[in-house]
């Protein structure tokens, strides 16, 4: 247990504790806004202490996995799913169209030549029409 006695856990444990606190103290303090006619205060009452819930939940799991010697929980193998239940998706393949089309080619050239000249503005490029 003195490993958890080190200046990073203790400034872990003392984080943990304010925050408790704060997050508690913030949700009493909507419960007095509620009970002052705020109805809004309701649902913040109630969103404080899950946040503070949350911050045990994370200073637990970080104590296990401390615990652990930081190794990752180990998980089950992941089930084949049986071949009935297998779905075959059918695969379409798609073709250039065998005719050469003149915006798709006027398009490439302005490409190419934005790319031979990079230091150009887009307006900069003319047509030879």
């Amino acid at each position: 247990m003195r490993r958890f006695l080190t200046p990073g856990w203790l400034l872990r444990h003392v984080a943990m504790v304010g925050l408790v606190i704060a997050f508690l103290a913030l949700g009493w303090w909507q419960v007095g806004r509620a009970r002052g006619g705020n109805l809004l205060s309701f649902g913040y009452a109630i969103e404080w202490p899950v946040f503070a819930l949350f911050v045990v939940f994370v200073w637990t799991r970080e104590i296990r996995a401390e615990l652990r010697g930081g190794r990752p929980e180990p998980r089950r193998p992941a089930e084949a799913v049986p071949a009935d239940l297998r779905i075959e998706v059918p695969t379409r393949r798609t073709t250039a169209p065998a005719e050469d089309d003149a915006e798709v080619h006027a398009y490439n050239d302005y490409l190419a030549w934005l790319s031979a000249h990079p230091e150009a503005r887009p307006r900069d490029y003319r047509t030879g029409s």
